[in-house]
């Protein structure tokens, strides 16, 4: 038996991720003194930007059609998954990067806590899309979630670059 659960309150989550995501690269950006990694947060930045919109049509175009309800196949694994993620990652407020910038932190100390956003948003993004079975909002969850894999890798890659210049 498949049960219902409310997709508003999903891509509400999307959003918020976004806007923190945004939030955050920007917030680190001004913090630091090295213009080539302030850019690459900035150019970020305006990605996360360009994600919350699409997650903010996606909800729009879901409230409209009046399917605010998905279908979970699994009796309740997507739904509790997906909360539990939430209840974890987004809403406790020890876990916001934001909270945590001092201003002391070093581009390394930035690019980690970033990669650990860009990680944690591409885990919730694929028990998202698995919420939208037959939707042709699927393929623009897998582009967030490819375009989130690009962060992660360059971000990954910067850092690696950077410890090898301290060793």
């Amino acid at each position: 038996m498949s049960i219902l659960f409310n997709a508003d309150e999903i891509f509400t989550i999307a959003e918020r991720i976004e806007e923190n995501g945004a939030s955050f690269y920007r917030r680190a950006a001004e913090n630091l003194m090295e213009p080539d990694v302030s850019r690459l947060l900035i150019e970020l930045a305006v990605k996360e930007d360009e994600h919350r919109e699409v997650f903010a049509s996606m909800r729009r175009n879901l409230a409209k059609s009046g399917a605010v309800m998905v279908v979970d196949p699994d009796n309740d694994l997507l739904a509790d998954y997906l909360n539990a993620w939430a209840d974890i990652n987004v809403f406790r407020e020890e876990n916001d990067p934001l909270q945590t910038l001092t201003g002391d932190e070093t581009v390394e100390d930035i690019l980690r806590m970033a990669i650990d956003a860009e990680k944690d948003s591409i885990v919730f993004y694929l028990g998202m899309k698995e919420t939208l079975p037959g939707s042709p909002d699927r393929s623009k969850v897998d582009r967030i979630i490819w375009e989130e894999m690009s962060h992660y890798a360059t971000l990954s890659t910067q850092l690696a670059e950077r410890e090898r210049e301290v060793n």
